[in-house]
């Protein structure tokens, strides 16, 4: 009979007994001042040990020696946790969980990091300092924060002016370090308030992305004289150190920023070299002061191609579309259509029958973008003839006709490319002046390819083409537009005719070889300063073998870079003088969307009155929003 484990009938309490592996043996017996046990773990045959009632020394060997692991397990199983008080002591705290170690985190930590989102809030969103000063805003901080306070609105005003001196500096310092860079300008008018706002715009060395900052949103006061919009323009060049840098500032077409850069720009300017007139400031000289100061030289234009193209739709398009036989049509077709949007637009039973029968919302067009009204025709040919009946009906609107559904088809089908070339320029980072020649070409052959199997369109094609041709007349002749196209890797020469491609590989070459030696130059300053030691130091002619040989390289880089095949931007880390090329013609944006995007981000110039924000703060917060992808708030 098996009796309990470790019991001894004679002395009571042995060593075995309290032994942390008795429960692999079987108490059987005792031999004198032995114990008799029998190895649970040996299963082939009943093995019978003896060991000592003072020692267990003897079953440890065994386990270890036949059953190899057995007591490492139960020691693996023992590290790391503290030991458990005697079983016989019948502990009811021994199973308790133990206590986790809470991390102590400084009440100012809590209330920095509070400050810190409040901050952001207040930047994202553009609202009133004044919110904080709520009492539903500061009960809503004091419940999620354990009844800390929000920060006051004098706090708030101090960071925000810390906040924007940093940010400011830091934009500084990264643009030292830029080579080329271009800028955006325009003049917006709302609510009898007038913001004058500029962005700026470079490619990274070395990752090749676009970049892009603020660097202004100034409220103008008075009217819009040539002399004050280009003082505003040289003076924010000058407080950011980007004045030699500016490639070109790029506009919308309206008459008074492009009549600024005509009166003020430097290639203009030189120009009028030739003029034998000379003309004197009477007013700076009776004020006393000097001539010199009041000198103003803006970067060149480079005009909207954005902008371009859809005045090519809202003017040229709809005058071609309003002559013709396609006049009556056209008229009959998009008045149906602007009847169910304008219900659509004007009543909410209209709205939720639209969403009920077409399972999607109507886009309702915009007077002044033709892209969302060919997206708005979309979202009407997307329904079926049932549902263009039922919602006909519902809406109570003239019902389109099979004829007229034909003509929006091709409508759609056609003017399809001018649609897409209008997002292509009105993007941002994946867009560069090289893009536009190739853009514009590309268009020109898909509308002609269109115009064969056209039913409607085959004139308005026609005139379309022509408006191309005479609007883009300059681009077309840029030789600063081609060489941005040529130093794209998507494009490179296959877009020019066999002809031509020699003559841009001699001007790349030319180009490369010129900025190759400026930056000789510029550090061979300190070397032709160096004082004369010797006859050979007196004549010296410059490294005329090298400069050939150097050449040569360039020559051989052009070539492999015309021969290449791929079109991704990387493959210009293999072409370093190709490179520096991209980066000097391909700076320039083909659109001023940037700045527009500026003013009208989530309505935030709409909304400046409201928010009772001051010109200054307002401009303040502005900036550092746009700004926080190029240098990131403080946290």
């Amino acid at each position: 009979m098996d009796r309990p484990c470790g019991y001894d009938e004679t002395n009571g309490r042995s060593a075995f007994h309290s032994w942390h592996y008795r429960h692999h043996f079987s108490y059987m017996g005792e031999q004198g001042k032995n114990i008799i046990v029998q190895c649970n773990l040996c299963v082939d045959k009943a093995n019978l040990l003896s060991t000592s009632k003072t020692s267990t020394s003897n079953l440890k060997k065994h386990l270890d020696r036949k059953h190899l692991g057995q007591t490492e397990k139960r020691e693996a199983a023992n590290r790391g946790r503290k030991k458990s008080a005697p079983e016989a002591n019948g502990d009811p705290t021994q199973n308790l969980p133990k206590k986790i170690k809470l991390e102590y985190v400084s009440p100012n930590h809590v209330q920095s990091k509070m400050d810190a989102l409040i901050f952001n809030f207040v930047v994202e969103d553009c609202h009133s300092f004044s919110v904080l000063e709520q009492p539903g805003f500061k009960k809503l901080i004091e419940g999620v924060s354990g009844g800390r306070a929000p920060m006051n609105k004098t706090t708030l005003i101090l960071r925000v002016e810390k906040t924007f001196s940093s940010m400011r500096a830091e934009l500084v310092s990264k643009l030292e370090k830029v080579q080329f860079v271009c800028t955006t300008a325009d003049i917006w008018t709302a609510h009898d308030r007038s913001f004058f706002a500029m962005t700026c715009h470079w490619i990274d060395e070395v990752s090749l992305k676009r970049r892009s900052a603020a660097l202004c949103c100034v409220k103008t006061r008075g009217r819009h004289t040539y002399d004050t919009v280009a003082a505003k323009i040289h003076e924010t060049h000058v407080a950011y150190n980007i004045e030699s840098k500016v490639q070109t500032t790029l506009t919308d077409n309206g008459s008074r920023l492009a009549a600024v850069f005509k009166e003020f720009s430097i290639e203009d300017n030189q120009d009028d070299d030739d003029d034998t007139g000379c003309f004197e400031n009477v007013g700076v000289i009776l004020d006393g002061e000097s001539e010199q100061d009041m000198l103003l030289f803006l970067p060149s234009l480079q005009r909207c191609a954005s902008h371009t193209l859809d005045l090519i739709v809202s003017k040229d398009l709809w005058r071609a579309l309003s002559q013709g036989a396609v006049c009556q049509m056209h008229y009959s077709t998009m008045a149906k259509c602007f009847a169910v949007w304008s219900k659509a637009h004007q009543f909410q039973v209209a709205f939720e029958a639209s969403e009920e029968i077409a399972s999607m919302p109507l886009v309702v067009p915009a007077v002044s973008r033709w892209n969302v009204e060919y997206c708005a025709v979309q979202k009407i040919l997307a329904l079926s003839e049932r549902q263009l009946t039922e919602l006909s009906a519902r809406l109570e609107t003239p019902r389109l006709q099979p004829q007229e559904l034909v003509y929006l088809k091709e409508y759609i089908a056609v003017f399809k490319p001018l649609a897409f070339a209008l997002s292509l320029f009105q993007a941002e980072q994946k867009c560069y002046l090289g893009l536009v020649i190739p853009t514009l070409l590309s268009l020109k052959k898909k509308l002609s390819d269109q115009k064969a199997a056209a039913q409607y369109f085959g004139d308005v094609i026609d005139a379309i083409l022509v408006a191309i041709d005479i609007r883009f007349q300059e681009l077309f002749s840029s030789s600063e537009a081609k060489m941005a196209t040529s130093t794209c890797p998507q494009f490179r020469l296959w877009w020019l005719s066999p002809s031509e491609r020699e003559d841009m590989c001699a001007q790349l070459v030319s180009e490369a070889s010129l900025l190759e030696s400026s930056d000789e130059a510029e550090g061979d300053v300190d070397k032709h300063l160096a004082p004369i030691e010797s006859e050979e130091d007196f004549f010296n002619y410059g490294p005329v073998s090298k400069f050939h040989w150097k050449k040569r390289g360039v020559v051989e880089e052009v070539r492999k870079y015309a021969e290449g095949t791929s079109k991704s931007l990387e493959c210009l880390q293999d072409f370093p003088k190709v490179k520096q090329l991209f980066l000097k013609y391909n700076t320039t944006l083909p659109s001023s969307a940037p700045v527009q995007r500026l003013f009208t981000h989530k309505e935030h110039l709409v909304m400046s009155q409201k928010n009772c924000l001051t010109d200054e703060y307002f401009e303040r917060i502005l900036l550092l929003r746009y700004n926080n992808s190029v240098c990131p708030l403080v946290t």
